[in-house]
C-alpha cells in the first residue's frame, strides 16, 4: 500500500465556544478517491477550509508527502499541490473557456512584452479537456454556455493541469442533473488514474460508492468510522451519516416509510 500524500491527525478546530471538528483523522495516496460523507452541519465545510488553508486547526497536526506541514494561507496549499474545486466554482460566465481555465496563471509570451499567448492557451486548453472527455466546438466559447458538468469539468481540468497531487471536491454532483453527474464521476475516475488523491465532499451515497474507493463519515465534527470500498453498502452508509439510532426511531414511528 502506498503512502498517503496528505494526512492529517486528529485535527480539532474551535471557533471560540463552538467546536466544529473534534479530532478528526483523514488521509488519501495517490490514485485514490477518498470520500468523506456528512449531513449538513457535519464539519465537511470546516475540514475542506483546514486541508486548503484557509483555516489553521486549533490542534492535531498534517503532514504532506511524509513531512510535518503547517500552511498559513490558500496559496500555500496550492503551491504545495492541493486545489480546491468549491461549489460555485470561481468562473466568470462570460469569458472563454480558456481564459477561465488560465485565469491568474496566463501563459506569456515574449521576453520583454508579457503579453497573453491566446494561440498556446487555446491549444492547452483544448487537449487538457479533451484528456477529460470533454470535446469543446471551441475555446473561444463563453463558459457559461457549458453544462454544469462540463463547467466542473473545466475546474477539475485546469486544476490537473496545474499541479494538483491532492484534488478537494465539494459537493461536485450536487446540483446537477443525471447525465452531467456521470460525467463528472467519469472524471473523477480519469484523474485518479493520472495517480492525483482526490477527496470527495459529499451527502450523496449513490455518487460516492460509484467513485470511491475508501468512505469516511463525520456526524457533528466527529469522525464515526471509515471503510474499503466492498465493506460497507449505502444503507450503512447512509444509516452512519444520519445518526444510525436516531433515524431508525423516526423510521419507526413513520411506518418504515423512510
Amino acid at each position: 500500500m502506498t503512502d498517503p500524500i496528505i494526512h492529517m491527525e486528529g485535527i480539532k478546530k474551535h471557533f471560540g465556544n463552538v467546536i466544529a471538528l473534534n479530532g478528526v483523522t483523514f488521509d488519501v495516496r495517490p490514485g485514490e478517491c477518498h470520500c468523506l460523507l456528512g449531513d449538513n452541519g457535519a464539519g465537511k465545510s470546516t475540514f475542506i477550509k483546514t486541508m486548503s488553508g484557509v483555516h489553521k486547526p486549533t490542534a492535531g497536526s498534517i503532514s504532506f508527502e511524509g513531512r510535518p506541514m503547517s500552511f498559513d494561507s490558500p496559496r500555500d496549499a496550492m503551491e504545495a499541490g492541493i486545489a480546491t474545486v468549491f461549489q460555485d466554482l470561481a468562473m466568470i460566465p462570460l469569458m472563454s473557456v480558456t481564459r477561465n481555465f488560465f485565469m491568474g496563471r496566463e501563459p506569456k509570451k515574449g521576453r520583454f512584452v508579457k503579453r497573453f499567448d491566446l494561440d498556446a492557451a487555446n491549444a492547452i486548453c483544448m487537449e487538457e479537456m479533451r484528456k477529460m472527455g470533454i470535446n469543446l466546438r471551441a475555446p473561444d466559447q463563453a463558459v457559461g454556455t457549458l453544462s454544469g458538468g462540463e463547467r466542473q469539468t473545466v475546474a477539475i481540468a485546469r486544476a490537473v493541469y496545474f499541479g494538483a497531487k491532492v484534488l478537494i471536491l465539494d459537493e461536485p454532483t450536487s446540483a446537477l442533473g443525471v447525465r452531467q453527474t456521470s460525467n463528472v464521476l467519469a472524471t473523477i475516475a480519469r484523474v485518479r488514474s493520472q495517480g492525483v488523491g482526490v477527496v470527495f465532499i459529499s451527502h450523496n451515497v449513490r455518487h460516492a460508492l460509484a467513485v470511491g474507493d475508501r468512505f469516511t463519515v463525520l456526524n457533528r465534527g466527529q469522525t464515526l468510522g471509515t471503510a474499503m470500498k466492498g465493506e460497507i453498502d449505502a444503507a450503512e452508509l447512509q444509516d452512519l451519516m444520519a445518526g444510525g439510532q436516531e433515524l431508525a426511531t423516526l423510521e419507526g414511528s413513520l411506518g418504515g416509510t423512510i
